[in-house]
């Protein structure tokens, strides 16, 4: 059962509060809108009413500014005299001596290396030896002409109305030589002539007509590229037939604005691996029977292979006064169907594995190019083409500086 608390006694009607009194009627409390000489602090007099500085007590006297001690009194350093007080610099002692600008050594006798000449008494700089390590710039005047050769280089300054020209350091790049910064270095360096002059002037600039070699190679101005197809049946391998057959330049017509051309050959009814590229470097090395490249065909024949001639060719055979060698041979899959053989070589013999088949009598049906220089057909289907990437780039470029 519930119990009602009683009130407690205050206002009528229940209310438990009190009556509470003004505050400014309390007592021992101060409030600010309440100004009284007991704010603040207990005991400390206004402002108005302090006495002056002077005339305060001992114990709260504080000394004015001017009849402070002087800081020169407390010098920073123990025993340092006060600068009036020091010595002038003629009568220090020697350990302290420090001699004049006006009566110091000669600045190339004290700082510059033993036995190197006044500035005045060098010699200028066309009369000096040459440095190892370092190179002077040729002056636009002696630079040397090459007999016939009316080509002009428009050099930093020259004013240049032809927008074909480019710069010779973005030249360099764009063939794929090296950066910019690296082609400045080789510049200044002398390492590059254009049209058989020697140029060190950064800012030089080449048009198209222009022969910039670096050393012994002629830089070729366009970007380099690299395009991997996988020909059909029915194409020739030529940049023009004037017989107006189908050729592989229709089938990369729109690969890049630059042009490129087809490495090496593949026959009209032979399919496989073609590379395009307009780096002519890469071209001349990837045809070149030193280097060696390595190709795998994929040969279809009208029958099937036999042994004794497999081992002939194996071991190798004179073939039209040459000494034919392959690789690799082996047949493909399981080896239960003999007609279908894969052969590895690296010579680059025109028709080459036609002949091969030809002088033991059998007839090639099909004849694919699976592999070349490291470059395979993996997801490019026939009549399509593809850019080398980064990785495949630097492989070709690795295969064709081998010595």
């Amino acid at each position: 059962m519930k119990t009602e608390r009683p009130k407690k006694p205050g206002k009528p009607g229940g209310s438990t509060r009190q009556e509470k009194p003004e505050r400014s009627a309390r007592p021992g409390r101060s409030y600010k809108t309440e100004k009284s000489n007991e704010s603040g602090k207990a005991g400390r007099p206004e402002r108005s009413q302090r006495p002056e500085r002077s005339e305060r007590p001992e114990k709260f006297a504080r000394p004015l500014k001017p009849e402070r001690e002087s800081r020169s009194e407390k010098p920073v350093r123990t025993g340092r005299p006060e600068r009036s007080e020091r010595p002038e610099r003629s009568e220090r002692p020697e350990k302290f001596a420090r001699p004049l600008k006006s009566e110091r050594e000669g600045r190339s006798e004290k700082l510059f290396k033993a036995g190197r000449p006044e500035r005045s008494e060098r010699p200028e700089r066309s009369e000096r030896a040459g440095t190892p390590g370092r190179t002077i710039r040729f002056d636009k005047a002696n630079l040397p002409e090459k007999a016939g050769n009316p080509k002009k280089v428009i050099r930093r300054g020259e004013k240049n109305d032809n927008p074909d020209l480019m710069r010779l350091n973005k030249y360099i790049s764009n063939s794929g030589i090296c950066s910019r910064r690296e082609a400045d270095r080789l510049i200044e360096a002398g390492a590059v002539s254009v049209n058989g002059m020697i140029v060190t002037e950064l800012g030089t600039k080449v048009g198209p007509g222009d022969k910039v070699q670096y050393g012994d190679q002629t830089i070729n101005r366009e970007k380099p590229r690299y395009v991997l197809l996988n020909k059909p049946k029915g194409y020739i391998t030529t940049v023009d037939d004037p017989e107006k057959r189908k050729t592989v330049m229709s089938l990369v017509a729109g690969a890049c604005k630059e042009r490129i051309y087809p490495v090496g050959r593949l026959d009209r009814n032979t399919t496989g691996l073609l590379l395009f590229t307009n780096d002519g470097n890469i071209a001349k090395k990837l045809t070149h029977p030193r280097y060696g490249i390595k190709k795998i065909y994929h040969v279809e024949i009208d029958k099937n292979l036999a042994r004794a001639d497999f081992l002939k060719i194996v071991e190798g055979f004179k073939l039209e006064d040459d000494v034919i060698r392959v690789d690799s041979i082996e047949y493909i899959g399981d080896g239960k169907d003999k007609k279908q053989i894969g052969i590895e070589l690296h010579s680059g013999q025109n028709r080459i594995v036609r002949r091969i088949f030809e002088f033991f009598d059998y007839k090639v049906l099909r004849l694919d190019r699976v592999y070349y220089a490291g470059l395979t057909k993996k997801n490019l289907p026939r009549g399509n083409w593809r850019f080398l990437d980064e990785q495949e780039i630097n492989l070709l470029k690795m295969i064709s500086s081998k010595p």
